[in-house]
């Protein structure tokens, strides 16, 4: 798991981490921006909405090969009824769910993969939303440009590395007694496995 990112959205911090190269956003962040003091309720209001459940029902059938789709449909009866009552962690436990994680301690809350993050946002304030898509998206243009950096970085450094080896080996490795054709398969020996770290 990477370590924990911040996007921060018309005032409000709204904390990110990846976990298997997946982008996953706060829910109880999220809803900060709508009442600092009640998300957990304001999550579970969301969460008994009928096309809610066939959002993240949706969502594991696709992406979550060990998704339970009986309890799935059960919810889904149930859905939108005034005695119906949905938790983060109900959902999980009942349906093996990976898109929405319920976590704790000091970074703790409720974390969704960014499509039902976004969609939590949108539920929120479609303003909200359009704010929460353009900070994500300026975050991972800076990671991108991080990584290329990073990269190009890299591969001069290695480059560079390969013509200090290989002036290394004709300075070295290659006795001078030799003829020139013997010369150049002793370096050709020497300097063919250094090339890969080169490209």
């Amino acid at each position: 798991m990477a370590k924990n990112k911040t996007i921060n959205v018309k005032g409000v911090d709204i904390l990110l981490y990846q976990n298997n190269d997946e982008d996953f956003i706060s829910l109880t962040d999220i809803a900060r921006h709508k009442d600092a003091l009640h998300t957990d309720s304001i999550i579970q209001n969301w969460m008994r909405n009928r096309n809610t459940i066939e959002l993240l029902g949706f969502w594991e059938t696709i992406y979550n090969t060990d998704f339970k789709p009986l309890e799935f449909e059960g919810f889904r009866k149930q859905a939108g009824l005034n005695s119906f009552v949905m938790t983060p962690k109900r959902w999980i436990e009942s349906t093996n769910a990976i898109g929405i994680v319920s976590k704790s301690g000091r970074y703790g809350g409720t974390f969704a993969h960014k499509d039902i993050a976004l969609e939590f946002a949108a539920w929120i304030s479609i303003e909200f939303k359009l704010y929460v898509i353009k900070e994500f998206q300026r975050l991972k243009d800076e990671e991108n440009d991080r990584l290329k950096l990073d990269w190009n970085l890299q591969r001069t450094l290695a480059k560079v590395n390969y013509h200090i080896h290989t002036d290394a080996i004709k300075e070295n490795l290659i006795p001078k007694e030799i003829t020139k054709q013997q010369a150049g398969f002793v370096y050709a020996t020497e300097a063919d496995p250094l090339l890969p770290f080169s490209l």
